[in-house]
């Protein structure tokens, strides 16, 4: 008998489809358990991930048993699942129609399309769409509608076209079907404010969405310059992460998703719809690398407009729209995954005071410009200048870090440091453009970071650069002083603190964050994006077999289409946390980019 608990899907059972508005995680059994509308950041429709009886979700898939393979078509975000049945298979076909120039799609603006074909003999399908407005919290009346049935509230609608029925019952759209050998249906599923008209698509003009959307992909795909080892891995982190961006803004969020716990059953379960401009600027950073550049642009571009709105009050997240995160709630109707609560909505760390996010913006702006001239609007350079002061005036001061401790601020390293790298690329772009600023100030304050981080960072006893000032307690974001020029790898400090940091918080090839109390209860498991430094690390120190093994490792634990979590169960192996997330993906990408440098730098001392 199946249990409550054994309903629940793993987390890496999920795919990921989207249109740079939003996404839609699908099931390998078919079924879509998360969707928010219209936006990342909006009420969601669909959410039986986080709880299996209120949760709405929309799935279709043969009766009965069946085996499952599926795959992204090509190198695109479009999902093809294939069952197997004894009696025949069905391929599904799922994607969100690709952003055009002014809405997602020109005919669907918010539409989910599925397509059904019989591959082999026959096979009946069940299909069931029960869509739960605002986290289940709006009611719904289902009827018919001009162009299919509808499901609509006071103020959104959501509409199910096919040539495949459906009937209004028990608040769902469900429908039993045989298909034959060569049947092929289309399904769209779309979604507008309650006083707008749906748009109701045909099988042809689903056809030329599909056609649109591989076009898309494609093209965005074959923009990938990198062409070294793991490149498949590699293209489909740049695939993950491109959808995390909000076409209209060019805000990044973290993860699509709200609530998945970083221990089941506990309540360390955060809410990642919202864009920090600390992962933004790690994330552009990648994208950048591999040759991806309009990202960068529009992000820059929504930076300079919130620069404008905000003047000196910069907060560490916003909206996609560059709105501020909204303060945090718990959805105390939802059960959670796995009865994991609370459910949150919106960010308790939104007004906490991270001093790392000025050195963050800083390197990501200042390394767009330098690998991509393009003109620099005089504000913009004023606000960055505010962001170089404050950071000569501000480092000093405790802060809560990049780990958003709920607990007392404190003089976190990773804050000293980011503050030195923001000072440091602000020197360096100044002096590269002859550009005003306080140039003295910023290079004093320099050398005293460097001095106070090296004498009061690191512990000479336990050989190791620690979480924070006169502290012994060990944190992986020490591994960041090698990957942000402050420190070469080989420098003796740095190299005992890789060792120190392998030997105290790695398990079974993976790597914690820290191990010491955080003033939350329950425990995190293993950082995705801490494994990756670790890799980074061990290569800048020309450690190729140990680099290599490590990072073979973590892939290992990428779902069967490439996509990882936020943090790792060392001993299950277990998926968990925000999925799928930009962190994990952008750490790929990076530590796969250090991999092809120590190569190259090998054939080179070769020849």
């Amino acid at each position: 008998m199946m249990t409550h608990m054994n309903r629940y899907r793993a987390i890496s059972d999920y795919a990921v489809i989207g249109n740079g508005h939003t996404a839609a995680l699908i099931s390998r059994r078919g079924a879509v358990d998360w969707c928010c509308l219209p936006r990342f950041d909006s009420g969601a429709v669909f959410c039986r991930l986080l709880d299996d009886e209120r949760g709405g979700f929309f799935e279709v898939a043969p009766t009965g048993d069946f085996r499952v393979t599926r795959r992204y078509i090509d190198t695109t975000n479009i999902l093809e699942t294939t069952f197997i049945t004894d009696r025949g298979t069905l391929r599904l076909t799922d994607f969100m129609p690709a952003p055009a120039d002014e809405n997602p799609s020109p005919r669907s603006p918010h539409s989910l399309l599925r397509r059904l074909e019989c591959l082999r003999d026959t096979v009946e399908v069940r299909i069931e769409c029960r869509p739960t407005f605002d986290f289940a919290r709006e009611p719904a009346d289902f009827l018919i509608g001009s162009e299919g049935v509808v499901a609509r509230t006071s103020s959104e609608q959501l509409e199910y076209c096919s040539t495949l029925s459906v009937i209004a019952r028990d608040k769902a759209f469900n429908g039993t079907h045989t298909l034959h050998e060569g049947d092929v249906h289309w399904i769209a599923l779309t979604y507008a404010p309650a006083a707008d008209a749906v748009p109701g698509l045909s099988a042809g003009e689903c056809d030329a969405e599909f056609d649109r959307t591989m076009l898309y992909w494609q093209h965005w795909a074959s923009q990938c310059e990198y062409d070294g080892p793991y490149r498949d891995l590699v293209l489909r982190s740049a695939l993950a992460l491109k959808l995390l961006i909000f076409a209209p803004s060019g805000g990044i969020i973290a993860a699509p998703t709200t609530s998945l716990p970083d221990e089941i059953g506990g309540e360390r379960n955060w809410d990642y719809r919202y864009t920090w401009l600390r992962d933004s600027g790690m994330l552009l950073d990648s994208l950048q690398q591999l040759g991806y550049h309009e990202e960068s642009k529009r992000f820059i571009d929504w930076l300079e407009r919130l620069c404008l709105q905000c003047q000196d009050d910069l907060r560490i997240m916003y909206r996609v729209d560059g709105e501020p995160a909204p303060d945090e709630r718990s959805l105390s109707h939802l059960s959670g995954y796995k009865e994991s609560r609370p459910v949150r909505i919106g960010n308790g760390a939104t007004d906490q005071r991270q001093i790392d996010v000025y050195g963050h913006v800083l390197d990501a702006v200042v390394l767009c410009f330098e690998r991509m001239p393009r003109p620099l609007n005089p504000d913009l350079w004023k606000f960055l200048c505010r962001l170089a002061d404050r950071a000569a005036s501000g480092w000093e001061e405790p802060d809560h870090g990049p780990w958003e401790i709920r607990g007392e601020a404190k003089h976190y390293l990773y804050s000293k440091l980011y503050c030195w790298v923001g000072l440091d690329r602000a020197i360096r772009f100044a002096e590269e453009r002859q550009l005003g600023g306080d140039l003295a100030k910023w290079k004093e304050q320099r050398a005293r970071l460097r001095h106070r981080i090296e004498s009061q960072g690191y512990d000479s006893q336990r050989g190791a650069f620690t979480q924070a000032f006169d502290t012994k307690l060990l944190d992986a974001t020490a591994l960041a002083l090698s990957l942000t020029e402050f420190l070469d790898a080989s420098d003796p400090r740095m190299a005992s603190t890789i060792k120190q940091i392998d030997a105290e918080l790695s398990r079974n090839g993976l790597l914690y964050r820290y191990r010491n109390d955080d003033g939350l209860p329950g425990r995190d498991a293993t950082f995705t994006l801490c494994g990756f430094w670790m890799v980074m690390n061990l290569a800048l120190a020309g450690k190729e077999e140990q680099a290599r093994r490590r990072f073979d490792r973590l892939c290992s634990f990428a779902n069967d289409v490439g996509l990882m979590s936020e943090q790792i169960d060392a001993d299950t192996g277990l998926s968990l946390g925000n999925f799928p997330q930009g962190f994990s993906h952008l750490g790929l990408i990076r530590a796969a980019l250090h991999l092809r440098d120590m190569n190259e730098q090998k054939n080179v001392h070769k020849e």
